[in-house]
């Protein structure tokens, strides 16, 4: 099954959005200021293609606004229904701040598939099988093995095996 490509650009598009409908209201400051700053390296990342930092930073800020997301929430979402008191504007503001939360986890994901693209070589491993790079195999290019070649490419026909040395 092949994953469908997201487009970075579409990601920091959506979460912009939604980060902005959901600071309307009464959600802390630093709400805002963890979300846009996360964003902010999301445009790092779409301006520098091939970087492949910028796309990590990008992703474990992701990650990281996640969990202060839970928090924020947890912390400054009402207990009793203040939804009536304080009309539509603050049930759309949370709507969409949750659904940004809902949508992190996917963004991830598909973030995650960026940075192996781009040459990421962190390997997420659940326990299920997958496909690594064994480099075992690989010969170092400093350590040449002798029984690889002749001495002399140029000369094929030359005996490897040293004279006899008669004293």
């Amino acid at each position: 099954m092949e994953i469908p490509a997201i487009n970075l650009k579409a990601i920091v598009l959506v979460h912009w959005l939604l980060t902005v409908w959901g600071c309307m209201s009464l959600l802390p400051s630093s709400f805002a200021w963890g979300n846009f700053g996360v964003l902010a390296v999301g445009v790092w990342a779409i301006a520098q293609r091939d970087s492949i930092d910028a796309v990590l930073m990008f992703l474990l800020g992701m990650v990281v606004t996640i969990l202060t997301d839970i928090i924020h929430f947890g912390i400054f979402y009402p207990r009793y229904d203040l939804a009536t008191e304080t009309g539509s504007t603050f049930r759309f503001s949370q709507g969409m701040a949750i659904l940004n939360l809902l949508l992190k986890p996917a963004s991830c994901f598909f973030v995650y598939q960026m940075y192996r693209e781009r040459g990421g070589d962190y390997n997420v491993n659940f326990g299920f099988p997958s496909v690594s790079r064994n480099r075992d195999a690989y010969q170092s290019i400093d350590q040449q093995d002798e029984s690889s070649g002749p001495a002399n490419p140029f000369n094929p026909a030359q005996e490897s095996k040293p004279a006899v040395r008669t004293y």
